[in-house]
């Protein structure tokens, strides 16, 4: 089976939420169920980058494997084992001598630094023998990582046919302290945990913070009054501003696909409802009414409808009204309550939280409620966000006792599940849409 060939099935796997089970004249499509399936990743070799700085190279091409090995769709191979230590973009590989060491796809790559950072890559189809994709990327000289991050979006894009996720940031609560007393400041890293940086000082609690479609805005809750209010921050700047004064608490914050709105939640008289406003200010437009508890807002990706959580009907359940507010439709009817509803940035799918069992799940359903699927359970697991492909979730878990909370990542066929690493424990990750 060549490359193509893989690549299609790739393709196939990554529109339609199929796991493949690859054999060797063709490959059969597996529904996934949450015990996931069987899937076998494309095998993949990435030399060291050539660079007049060999360590450099070393490193940008280890980010590089890092990302993909991390994705699921791939395995790397050990950079010791290969024919070739360090790559050369500009030569053509000797096939039958890659085809020995069962590699389908090889990466060539150089980098070199100066008054930016260069890199050229081209990606080879060893059973073929032909040239899938050669192109050359650029970043500033402080954004050594970007550079790879980079690069493998190029190279997950021409091998799936599906976009990266790996030039993505994430915000996130960073904890420390004792349990009964945790700081809880904003922080904020790249997807694989690197480059962190603190965002709040840690002197007001911060939760829930949430990316603007553009990058440049996170809108949280802050405790500064003891109350928690909803607040934009100014990511280049640090500027901080309430962005309403209604209610005695104001929480659960979300942009709109446009960034022009955020929908939000408002404890007033006993009562919880979600509200709506411009991000300019103004009066804010209420959404809900009623005795219920509304929260957790999130909008579709045209921006015309609103998925939240309600316990009208007696427990948290999902519903799905349309932007204006009105005509709410419950849309989950599984065992156990709902909560944290998150609409995929690709429309296909909305990501929850479940409880039912003794259990925590993370699992996705369609717009209308369908197709429900478990991905990870644990006695602590919420707070799912999307990388901006709609093909990886990530959330926190906390395993109870005296730890504290992690970061963890899922794919949507329930595989790959997987801890980042932060230097803190970590709670509320929200996925940055990929940085221009």
């Amino acid at each position: 089976m060549t490359l193509i060939s893989r690549r299609n099935a790739l393709q196939l796997g990554l529109a339609g939420g199929l796991a493949l089970a690859f054999a060797p004249r063709a490959f059969a499509q597996l529904n996934v169920t949450v015990e996931g399936a069987t899937f076998r990743p494309l095998p993949i070799a990435i030399p060291n980058f050539s660079s007049s700085d060999p360590s450099f190279g070393a490193e940008i091409a280890g980010i590089v494997r890092n990302n993909l090995q991390r994705s699921g769709l791939f395995t790397t191979l050990d950079p010791s084992g290969l024919p070739l230590q360090v790559g050369d973009p500009n030569a053509t590989p000797d096939f039958t001598t890659w085809q020995t060491v069962n590699v389908d796809a090889l990466v060539m790559g150089n980098v070199e630094r100066g008054g930016s950072i260069n890199s050229s890559v081209r990606v080879w189809d060893t059973r073929a023998g032909t040239q899938v994709v050669g192109n050359s990327y650029s970043t500033d000289p402080n954004s050594a990582r970007r550079i790879a991050h980079i690069v493998s979006d190029a190279i997950y894009t021409a091998l799936t046919g599906g976009s990266g996720y790996f030039d993505t940031r994430v915000a996130y609560v960073a904890e420390s302290g004792p349990k009964a007393n945790r700081t809880r400041r904003l922080a904020i890293m790249d997807q694989d945990g690197a480059n962190v940086s603190y965002l709040t000082d840690g002197s007001s609690m911060a939760l829930t913070p949430r990316f603007s479609p553009r990058g440049d805005l996170l809108t949280y809750m802050n405790f500064v009054d003891g109350n928690p209010q909803v607040y934009l921050l100014q990511l280049a700047t640090g500027a901080q501003q309430r962005l309403a004064n209604v209610g005695a608490m104001t929480f659960a914050p979300r942009f709109s696909a446009d960034g022009g709105t955020v929908a939000f939640s408002v404890e007033q008289g006993g009562s919880t409802n979600i509200y709506a406003v411009s991000t300019g200010g103004g009066q804010p437009m209420q959404l809900t009414s009623g005795a219920a508890i509304d929260t957790g807002p999130s909008y579709s990706p045209d921006s015309s409808r609103i998925v939240f959580e309600s316990d009208r009907g007696g427990s948290p359940q999902i519903y799905m009204m349309g932007a204006g507010g009105g005509n709410a439709q419950r849309i989950s009817f599984g065992e156990g309550s709902y909560s944290t509803p998150v609409w995929a940035p690709t429309g296909d799918l909305i990501a929850f939280t479940r409880q039912s069992g003794g259990q925590f799940h993370i699992g996705v359903m369609n717009p209308d409620g369908s197709g429900e699927r478990l991905l990870y359970s644990s006695f602590h697991a919420e707070g799912p966000t999307w990388a901006p492909n709609g093909r990886v979730i990530m959330f926190f878990q906390d395993p109870g006792g005296n730890d504290g909370p992690r970061l963890m990542s899922v794919d949507i066929w329930g595989r790959q599940a997987q801890s980042i690493s932060t230097d803190s424990f970590a709670s509320d990750p929200a996925w940055s849409g990929l940085r221009s």
